[in-house]
């Protein structure tokens, strides 16, 4: 075995851990940290009516360790209603309900995390081990989040230091010795309360299921081009000036590279297969920072707002071979690119008891992209600039130079109610309006929220929710150079939702929600011009089921169903968008036995996927992708009155061979194992 850097890591997690068990003293996750929440956008009141009408589902710090999640799409990929897809950009993407991740509002301490450029994020980027509880609404979201999520919200509300010193130290190995350590520490005092961590990750490649089948342009066992190397550091500091006035500041650092791996199929007759492409994210660095108050004095009013700043440069390299070493072929290029949101909101709000609460919210973003570098062309095919861009094509070509710089403004003002005028009846009621400030043109449009949740018996909800939301168009759809459009219309969604949800003896409790959404001016590439364009309409049908039951002591039991059905109503010719899956089943469990042990389990079925050929194929033809179903096991022992926790486990344990999109197979068996310290110092 190669000694490589994770084992020495791991000497050193183990040298630390004796040194200060000495002095240390066990406790649970519960007591270590709390939640920060002063960044967040609260949309609850004390009656629950706005959230309580909505499809709000929590992800907890005990859930994310129970499941080893490492990353953001890891610890929410079991929720039902995500759909976790892999294509040609290397990057996990989070669809919900049928929109793209770039309709998802993506929120860190109220800080936004989605791209300037074109509104997407990489969830693979986002550590776990800051997190302390992650909220995902689907469907019908608050106003007071602005624009753009049509899709839903996921609001990652991360960990609070509590009085003492705690520190935690983590190792984590497997398959093809990819490495991860992860360490935090946290703590406070009277007025004073911080919390600090970091995580490095490295994996050269992963290992596909022994079942592909070999193609000219990959050879099986482990991924060309998907190395990835990640790492992270995130501190937040909190200070109580006085009984009225919280401050806080909170920062993150991500740093890496990695590769996106190609298409495995090398078939020009092929219909569906793109072309093999090149690429790689050679470096990026992002940071994000916040400065936040809240000012809350007796009496009903109170006020809450931050500055913000996110900010991400990649170096995006276009590679003409495999062996990543040239830029001479028509669409390669060389490319550094930075995008920024900065920008800052403020939410004052009055609590008038029984009559209601009142909630506000006024917000300024800037978004920036500036881009520069080379890219070649004439003399064969390919793409680059703006943001795109990939490998391949032949002939001689001509090198261009590249020099991008564009901005926008938006404006945001809303307004929520919420009141319950009996105990088991609530409203909710908000108002947004949104401002897009550009060069040549300004846009505006409108959001409203309607909700009311009633419980017809003590165990039994009714919930219904009307959402009228917008989205502007993105600095890549107006003004990417291959494929932007500055006659780009605001997107509209109309989303509508009935929901019931039951509480049974045994601890158990079920749920069921139904959904109608018609996103109109929809915008998507156009296939033919490669230029994005609005849609006349697209329509999103479907449910989700959910049940959970703790009816016997330590064992946990989830299931969910979810089914969608999209339908493309504009004259494109297809019948249903591509890729989103109509059926999706999970099955979860885990036994928490006395002395510590911890078997848990997770099976997901996905089928029904549909896909459409390129556009040099001439006629349009539909493609499926198999369906599959995955099992991942895991378990874990707790020693030394839970100080210490080992833990190993196999994500698809039967080494299926599955696609997320075509031409593109993911990760077979992997098997790791690693160990955690946890502990109060003093």
């Amino acid at each position: 075995m190669t000694f490589c850097p994770f084992n020495r890591f791991f000497l050193f997690s183990l040298g630390v851990l004796f040194a200060i068990s000495g002095i240390a003293s066990p406790v649970s996750a519960n007591d270590e940290n709390e939640i920060y929440t002063l960044g967040e956008v609260v949309v609850t009141a004390k009656s629950g009516g706005g959230e309580a009408t909505q499809t709000v589902q929590l992800v907890t710090a005990e859930e994310i360790k129970s499941k080893n999640a490492k990353t953001l799409d890891e610890a929410i990929n079991l929720l039902p209603g995500v759909n976790i897809r892999y294509g040609g950009e290397g990057v996990p993407r989070i669809d919900i309900r049928g929109f793209k991740t770039r309709h998802v509002i993506l929120l860190l301490d109220g800080v936004p995390l989605n791209s300037a450029f074109d509104q997407q994020f990489d969830p693979s980027v986002i550590p776990t081990e800051n997190i302390a509880m992650i909220k995902m609404t689907a469907g019908p979201s608050s106003v007071l989040y602005g624009q753009g999520g049509l899709g839903g919200v996921i609001n990652i509300i991360t960990k609070k230091g509590t009085k003492g010193i705690h520190g935690m130290i983590a190792g984590e190995t497997g398959d093809h010795e990819p490495y991860m350590g992860r360490a935090s520490v946290s703590g406070g005092t009277g007025k004073f309360d911080f919390f600090l961590s970091g995580s490095a990750f490295k994996q050269n490649s992963f290992p596909l299921s022994g079942d592909f089948d070999v193609t000219p342009l990959e050879k099986g066992k482990y991924r060309s081009n998907s190395d990835d190397e990640k790492n992270n550091g995130f501190a937040n500091i909190g200070y109580r000036a006085s009984n009225e006035l919280t401050l806080g500041l909170t920062v993150d650092y991500h740093q890496g590279e990695f590769g996106k791996p190609p298409s495995v199929i090398l078939n020009p007759s092929d219909p569906f297969a793109s072309k093999a492409k090149y690429e790689r994210i050679d470096d990026y660095r992002g940071f994000s920072a916040q400065l936040a108050g809240e000012y809350a004095p007796s009496g009903p009013f109170s006020l809450k707002g931050w500055f913000f700043t996110n900010q991400l440069e990649e170096h995006d390299n276009y590679y003409d071979n495999g062996n990543f070493n040239s830029f001479s072929k028509s669409g390669s290029a060389m490319l550094k690119n930075h995008s920024s949101v900065s920008g800052f909101s403020l939410h004052p709000k009055c609590d008038l008891g029984r009559t209601g609460v009142v909630t506000g919210a006024f917000s300024y973003e800037q978004d920036s992209f500036n881009q520069d570098g080379f890219q070649m062309s004439g003399g064969g095919s390919g793409s680059g600039g703006g943001g795109g861009g990939g490998g391949g094509g032949g002939g001689t070509a001509t090198r261009s130079d590249v020099n991008v710089e564009k901005n926008l403004n938006i404006y945001s003002i809303s307004m929520e109610y919420e009141v319950s005028p009996i105990d088991q009846l609530g409203f909710v009621l908000g108002y947004g309006y949104y401002f897009q400030n550009r060069s040549e043109k300004d846009d505006n449009d409108f959001s409203v929220l309607v909700g009311a949740h009633y419980d017809v018996l003590q165990n039994t909800r009714l919930k219904a929710a009307f959402n009228r939301n917008i989205r502007f168009p993105s600095l890549s759809q107006l003004y990417d150079t291959k494929s932007g459009n500055l006659n780009l219309k605001t997107e509209v969604a109309y989303l509508y939702q009935l929901g019931l949800e039951q509480k049974f003896p045994w601890q158990t409790k079920a749920g069921i929600t139904g959904f109608y959404t018609d996103a109109t001016n929809f915008i998507e590439k156009n296939d033919l011009t490669n230029l994005y364009e609005n849609n006349e309409k697209d329509r999103f049908i479907g449910f989700e089921a959910t049940l959970e039951t703790l009816f016997m002591k330590n064992l946990l039991l989830r299931a969910s169903y979810t089914y969608l059905y999209s339908e493309d109503m504009s004259d494109s010719g297809k019948d249903e968008l591509q890729y989103r899956p109509k059926d999706k089943l999970v099955l979860e469990g885990k036994y928490d036995f006395d002395f510590g042990l911890t078997p848990s389990f997770s099976y997901t079925y996905v089928a029904n996927q549909f896909f459409y050929s390129k556009p040099s194929a001439g006629t349009l033809q539909k493609g499926k992708l198999n369906d599959y179903s995955l099992v991942d096991v895991k378990l874990s022992q707790k020693f030394w009155k839970g100080k210490i926790n080992i833990y190993c486990g196999v994500n698809n344990i039967f080494d299926v061979n599955y696609e997320t999109s075509y031409g593109f197979p993911q990760a077979g068996r992997f098997v790791y194992g690693g160990i955690e310290f946890a502990s109060s110092i003093f």
